[in-house]
């Protein structure tokens, strides 16, 4: 450790999780202790990530060797400013969406074969532990491990209840996964071959005397490897058919999460491993083709679900744009994105949920009149969504203008071209989402003669039958004739509405509390461009390395432990 009082926070945000998965499991045939501990367990997370991330923007980046053994030759977490508020982020969306699914899962009476609560509390904690380790990964491996983590319990939580349809939506997200796992195992391989070494500060000193052609190799087979878990293009086709498969609080997780996680994976290595822009125009033309496809992807879906997964690939390309530009500014602007769109996109998948259990589907041609039917729910996905579209002055906004700044700044063409087909992206998911609110909750709602017809009312918005297609239809004319008869929808669980309302609250602070937030990702993004102050925080010894630049503030000052 580096010798501070509160070092020893950064491990507990990744053995907490651990050890509450593991007590959960102990626990498993008695579901009121689980949900206890499971709640009791992100909270203090999140509390201990809270103070760390105020550790590290008042003293600098934390340090911690596992087990004594120093860089390179140990396991190394790291914690700076982008990976604490990506912890905060991250933790805080978990417990949100933990309390959605035990209110689901109560209200449902789930303690069925169909979700099986006693396995659904610890795979999450597992995924919350595999997420968190993946922020303050200091090396390659622990980083492949991390992925490993989350991969594992992602693929417990897509199939969630065994039913044939979830099993075949989840094969194409497990093959793509485990070919990304390949790759990026492979490219580690070849960096030790190369380098000698996987820890990311000795990466970063070492990898300036490697050859330039293994060193695009290897950069290639990472950006590849992140890229298909960050779901960019072309990468990006398991996405729209797996997510919505899911039980509502997965699908919300992961269109929160895990994505996000291979942006921030391509964040920490073209800056710490890669800072000389190569690349840069590929990952551009990448940011504009994922910008565009998944809009009109989006704008073609029938389903809310699928509509929103779209846009999840299409908003992806925001951040690899910020990525691409290679200056403070558009990394600045990208963290700052990365944040918005896990609150809001998670925001809005709580929010599908709760229009499904009111309505019965998320099918558009048999929804309508849900803002009569319940205005909170029709606020509740109205506020998110027009934050997703852009619209000013919410985050989607502010975060766009910082982008597109750092765009108009960087002056080449092809970054006038992305501000341009950004601008054009946004204008889309304006349509998609006004189009999607105006049948959903402004329109009368559909005839309940129109739901009998058979190829409508047993299709789910993927174009697969659920697992209870005679419930689901059921289920679909009993609210539609309650509305026919001007009867109130169906009391929402109080859990649900209130996680999803704390979601929504929460991507508001990132507009209203914009300035101090946006300082901390601009000071993260400064942090990441000055890569011999995040060697000098791991190699502690206070004694600048070979390679790193004399001039630099942390080679000069000579600082242990990351202090700025």
């Amino acid at each position: 450790m580096n010798g501070s009082a509160l070092d020893f926070l950064l491990p507990l945000a990744i053995v907490l999780p651990m050890a509450g998965a593991a007590t959960t499991l102990v626990v498993s045939r008695r579901p009121r202790v689980q949900r206890f501990i499971s709640v009791g367990t992100l909270a203090v997370q999140l509390a201990v990530e809270i103070l760390m991330l105020a550790r590290v923007v008042q003293n600098g980046t934390i340090v911690v060797n596992v087990g004594g053994w120093t860089a390179p030759f140990g396991i190394t977490l790291v914690a700076d400013e982008l990976a604490a508020f990506m912890l905060v982020v991250s933790t805080t969306v978990a417990l949100a969406v933990l309390v959605y699914a035990i209110s689901q899962g109560m209200a449902d009476e789930s303690e069925t074969p169909e979700t099986p609560v006693s396995i659904f509390h610890p795979t999450f904690l597992i995924l919350a532990t595999g997420v968190s380790n993946a922020f303050v990964a200091g090396d390659l491996f622990n980083l492949f491990v991390s992925f490993e983590i989350l991969l594992t319990a992602s693929f417990v939580l897509i199939t969630l209840g065994g039913t044939k349809e979830r099993l075949r939506a989840g094969a194409p997200y497990i093959v793509v996964s485990l070919l990304s796992s390949l790759i990026f195992l492979s490219a580690i391989a070849l960096t030790y071959a190369a380098t000698g070494t996987i820890n990311l500060a000795d990466l970063s000193v070492k990898l300036p005397a490697v050859d330039p052609d293994i060193v695009a190799t290897l950069q290639a087979m990472l950006l590849v490897a992140f890229g298909v878990k960050a779901a960019v293009f072309p990468m990006y086709a398991w996405l729209p058919d797996s997510y919505p498969s899911a039980p509502a609080p997965v699908t919300a997780v992961f269109a929160g999460l895990l994505t996000k996680v291979g942006i921030y994976a391509i964040i920490r290595v073209q800056n710490l491993l890669f800072p000389t822009g190569s690349f840069g125009t590929l990952l551009m033309i990448a940011a504009l083709l994922t910008m565009v496809i998944g809009i009109l992807g989006a704008v073609a879906q029938s389903g809310i679900k699928r509509m929103l997964s779209f846009t999840l690939v299409s908003h992806i390309g925001y951040m690899l744009f910020g990525v691409a530009l290679g200056s403070t500014a558009g990394t600045a602007a990208a963290i700052y994105y990365v944040a918005h769109h896990i609150l809001v996109q998670t925001a809005l998948f709580l929010g599908v949920g709760l229009i499904e259990r009111v309505a019965g589907s998320t099918v558009l041609a048999r929804l309508g009149g849900l803002a009569s039917a319940s205005p909170l729910l029709a606020a509740l996905f109205f506020l998110p969504a027009m934050n997703l579209a852009g619209m000013p002055p919410f985050s989607g906004f502010l975060g766009k203008v910082g982008l597109f700044e750092a765009g108009v700044q960087d002056g080449r063409v092809l970054s006038l071209i992305l501000v341009i087909g950004g601008t054009l992206t946004s204008l889309l998911t304006l349509y998609a989402i006004v189009r999607v609110w105006g049948r959903t909750f402004w329109r009368p709602a559909p005839e309940v003669t129109a739901l009998e017809e058979p190829d409508d009312a047993l299709q789910t918005e993927s174009g697969r039958s659920l697992a209870t297609r005679r419930a689901a239809q059921r289920e679909a004319l009993r609210q539609a004739k309650r509305r026919e008869a001007g009867e109130k929808a169906a009391r929402l669980p109080l859990g649900m509405v209130g996680a999803t309302t704390a979601m929504v609250a929460v991507g508001l602070l990132l507009t209203v509390a914009a300035g101090p937030i946006y300082q901390v990702a601009q000071d993260a993004a400064e942090a990441l461009s000055d890569r011999n102050q995040y060697v000098q925080a791991v190699f502690s010894s206070g004694e600048p390395l070979p390679g790193l630049d004399p001039g630099s503030p942390a080679a000069a000052n000579g600082q242990a432990g990351g202090g700025r």
